[in-house]
């Protein structure tokens, strides 16, 4: 017998996530809004991308565009850090605005989640779910549904027509 009180999560409505702070906050406010989730690190050849994230932050904030930035630690120890030194870090560097949510693991059994959701609704290269480096991202539309991944490689600002595209 199915029970229909339990069902899979079909939105980013359906999750929370923890604020450096460790407070756990609804993403169900971001409905209406396109969304970039992307895992970061502070010591990644991939870390510049900072840069272009909060330039499209800025630029397409007033539109309804937000970033949800989860610094991770499982891709070479490169984001050995606490939330504190983290946060100092991205702003000093990169001037960074957009708010960091609290370290999490993106895979394996300890995994965050809502990265458990969006590797099964935008599965990598040959539908392999697992991320495999920082600076994963995934595209969500106004209605909460993934839209696309995007590798590592994949600059910012490659990225910038299909976030305009969902704006």
């Amino acid at each position: 017998m199915h029970d229909s009180a339990i069902s899979e999560p079909k939105t980013i409505a359906d999750f929370d996530a923890r604020l450096p702070n460790g407070e756990r906050v609804s993403l169900a406010d971001r409905l209406g809004k396109v969304v970039l989730v992307v895992n970061t690190a502070s010591k990644c050849g991939f870390t510049p991308q900072y840069e272009g994230l909060e330039m499209l932050w800025r630029r397409h904030r007033d539109a309804g565009f937000e970033i949800l930035a989860f610094p991770c630690n499982q891709f070479g120890a490169q984001e050995p850090g606490s939330a504190d030194e983290i946060a100092s870090f991205c702003q000093v560097n990169f001037g960074l605005s957009f708010p960091l949510m609290a370290k999490v693991d993106v895979n394996g059994d300890k995994a965050e989640p809502l990265f458990d959701w969006l590797k099964a609704q935008a599965p990598g290269v040959l539908g392999t779910k697992a991320i495999k480096w920082n600076f994963t991202k995934f595209l969500i539309d106004r209605n909460g549904h993934v839209v696309r991944r995007y590798a590592p490689t994949d600059k910012p600002e490659a990225i910038e027509a299909d976030i305009v595209a969902l704006l």
